[in-house]
């Protein structure tokens, strides 16, 4: 294994997993700020649905700085050349996302998890809002980091090669930018979405928080039916667009389409054959990927034979797979959450012949971080061979004094620490889910006047405690 591949392997799983986090963290933050707004307006199980959620937040949040703060690291340790040429760049997002949106969102996640007892409601609403500011102006800058690298503008390249800011308007105000950061966050909410509705539909079918349960499936289904269509329509398809005209090569890996052709077809499965230049087996729709690409039926798409090789992605089915599993997942999430959705509007969702349903909804909670991961690695695939599209190459942007050898060492080391977190952050997680969602407690119950566990009955919650 040459010392570029293990950079990559180390980079890609230590991001890979990192991102498990952000991704419920920044739509969580969204259906929190839901659910307080219910319960200001009087909703009791929608405030002690966020106050449970807040602690799932809270959780999360830890595991995501705990394994975010290395790839900063890692970048100048593994990814030294790409470092010294692009950081006086990348290095303004990566800085304002550490010091305006770290320090807002860890700020006031502190407030929302232990100032409720002492806070006026509508103060802690307001908390609810900043902390959700804060994981999104995260993402933000996060994305428009890695949006430079996919189109890179606003930039002058020195005769030394090192790539100097040259506006950073033009930087922050990148078209890639908006829409990669649109597409990002509203996977994210569905990521969110089915994870409140997987923990509704679970103690619905055991019978327990069952107005809790409720409150979960409304929120999450309603969030997660327009979070899912979105990622198709219209970010899905705008970010597809930007692919097509930018990275036109990438976008014939995504599609599998070789051959250049007027009314391209739109392939919905087929194993691609880069030896022969073919797909294998191809289920196809006539013209429409030409239609949906450039709105006319018989539009030229360029296959990857009108380019040289060497712009190629290095992995076609590797990429082309990633892409239809992001595609043929959203798919199925449309199709579950709509029809969700209509049995809510309905008020069958929590009739006993639903159940099925429940289970598939509790079942499904993993598909979107699969889904996410598959699209992050479209787009990482997609825009090789280039570290920064047409601007410096991944070979050169690696640390060539760090061998191979070095590498997979620390990379055995990752995955050792990162699986005793996984069973940390599982045990604790295990222990939130099992207390369930319940009131706010501001003095020690009486033993004789205390609810059954699972009971929204007893003595109200202080005035207080009902945000």
């Amino acid at each position: 294994m040459t010392a570029l591949t293990a950079h990559r392997l180390h980079f890609a799983f230590s991001i890979v997993y990192h991102y498990l986090f952000p991704q419920l963290t920044m739509g969580l933050g969204l259906l929190i700020v839901i659910l307080k707004v219910k319960g200001f307006r009087g909703n009791v199980a929608a405030a002690d649905s966020a106050r449970f959620w807040g602690r799932i937040f809270g959780l999360t949040f830890v595991m995501g700085v705990v394994t975010g703060i290395p790839l900063e690291f890692q970048i100048g340790a593994g990814w030294s050349r790409f470092a010294h040429a692009t950081g006086g760049v990348i290095g303004q997002t990566l800085a304002m996302e550490g010091v305006i949106a770290f320090f807002l969102e860890s700020t006031f996640l502190y407030l929302f998890l232990f100032g409720e007892k002492w806070m006026a409601p509508r103060t802690h609403v307001a908390v609810a809002v900043l902390v959700m500011t804060g994981s999104w102006l995260s993402g933000y800058f996060i994305v428009t980091t890695n949006a430079f690298m996919q189109h890179p503008v606003g930039h002058v390249v020195g005769a030394d090669g090192v790539v100097h800011l040259a506006s950073i308007s033009e930087y922050l105000g990148n078209p890639w930018a908006w829409v990669q950061y649109l597409h990002t966050m509203t996977g994210s909410v569905v990521t969110a979405s089915f994870v409140v509705t997987a923990a509704g539909a679970f103690y619905l079918l055991q019978d327990k928080h069952v107005e809790h349960a409720k409150v979960f499936l409304r929120v999450g289904v309603i969030a997660g039916v327009v979070a899912t269509i979105m990622m198709a329509m219209p970010t899905g398809d705008l970010h597809a667009r930007l692919v097509a005209k930018y990275q036109p090569v990438a976008f014939a890996a995504m599609e599998g389409h070789f051959h250049t052709e007027d009314g391209a077809a739109l392939t919905l499965v087929g194993q691609p054959d880069v030896d022969r230049l073919r797909l294998d087996n191809p289920i196809q729709i006539p013209r429409a990927l030409s239609f949906m690409t450039h709105q006319r039926w018989n539009a030229r798409i360029e296959g990857l034979t009108a380019f040289d090789p060497d712009l190629w992605p290095d992995n076609v089915p590797l990429l082309y797979y990633s892409y239809h599993v992001m595609v043929g997942l959203g798919t199925i999430f449309i199709a579950l959450m709509a029809s969700s959705a209509a049995l809510l509007r309905k008020g069958r969702l929590f009739h006993p012949r639903a159940r099925p349903l429940l289970w598939a909804l509790m079942l499904a909670a993993p598909l979107p971080y699969v889904a996410n991961t598959a699209g992050w690695m479209t787009a990482e695939l997609g825009r090789q061979p280039w570290i920064v599209y047409g601007v410096m190459r991944t070979a050169h942007g690696y640390s060539a004094n760090v061998s191979a050898g070095n590498t997979l060492f620390t990379l055995l080391g990752f995955m050792g620490l990162y699986a005793l977190l996984s069973l940390l952050f599982v045990f604790v997680a295990y222990r939130i889910f099992a207390s369930g969602p319940g009131p706010l407690v501001t003095t020690p119950p009486n033993e004789d006047e205390a609810p059954p566990p699972d009971s929204l009955e007893g003595p109200p919650a202080p005035t207080e405690g009902i945000a």
